[in-house]
């Protein structure tokens, strides 16, 4: 799970050694002004190690919201839907220790107008689920259902940004679905656009998506097989 929070990048939690021996979650978290020096602000965290969790910037501090505690290897107990709080990495705060929205992993969060948003995730193996439900919060404890189903298919490993004052889903998987290559914009996490273009990257999970100088930026993910294509999106002013 990443961020960038006061001015530093910061590096939390996660997943090590595969599936080999010793493998394990972590709740360390880590911090760098630079990529080059890191500091440790913690060797353990006080929420539990985890990995696939929303990882979001609010309110002048981080939030850790759900997740799960093992890979491959957990069942429904093993996900989360506690939300943290922290603001310096080394101290957390229990927001909530159980979230309306349900124990999830592979989802995303974002901020827009003021609020914190979870949607969509679920989990892998050994039961999979998938999930278009769409929450918001002022506060990380009060929770709103803003939408139960989104017209976006329920799906795992997708990737969310903020632009043009918009949430936007991009992507992901689905056991039903397969890869998904379709793009999904609201400003109010209830009313959604499709965008349509004749131009798109070929479906995908895993991937990575930010917004740099007001373009969305597409990166890697795994487009069977994987990719190492970059893909950027210039939208003009109004165009929804």
């Amino acid at each position: 799970m990443t961020l960038v929070f006061d001015d530093r990048m910061w590096l939390m939690g996660g997943w090590f050694n595969g599936l080999l021996p010793g493998c394990s979650a972590s709740s360390e978290v880590w911090s760098s002004s630079d990529g080059l020096s890191w500091k440790q602000a913690t060797a353990r965290a006080s929420w539990s190690p985890r990995l696939a969790a929303g990882a979001i910037a609010f309110q002048d501090k981080m939030w850790i919201l759900g997740g799960i505690e093992n890979y491959f290897l957990g069942d429904d107990t093993s996900l989360r839907n506690d939300v943290w709080c922290s603001t310096d990495g080394e101290t957390w705060e229990l927001a909530t220790e159980q979230a309306p929205w349900s124990p999830r992993a592979f989802h995303q969060a974002v901020v827009l107008d003021g609020k914190m948003w979870v949607f969509g995730g679920g989990n892998y193996v050994p039961r999979h689920f998938a999930l278009n439900d769409v929450w918001c919060s002022e506060d990380g404890v009060e929770w709103t259902l803003v939408r139960e189903n989104a017209p976006w298919e329920p799906r795992l490993w997708f990737s969310s940004v903020v632009y043009r004052n918009r949430i936007w889903v991009l992507g992901g998987w689905s056991q039903e679905e397969g890869n998904m290559g379709d793009v999904w914009c609201s400003a109010d996490g209830e009313h959604w656009t499709c965008l349509k273009s004749e131009v798109l990257w070929r479906p995908r999970h895993e991937h990575s998506a930010f917004v740099f100088q007001d373009r969305i930026w597409v990166a890697g993910g795994h487009a069977a097989p994987l990719s190492s294509e970059v893909w950027s999106l210039h939208l003009p002013v109004g165009w929804c």
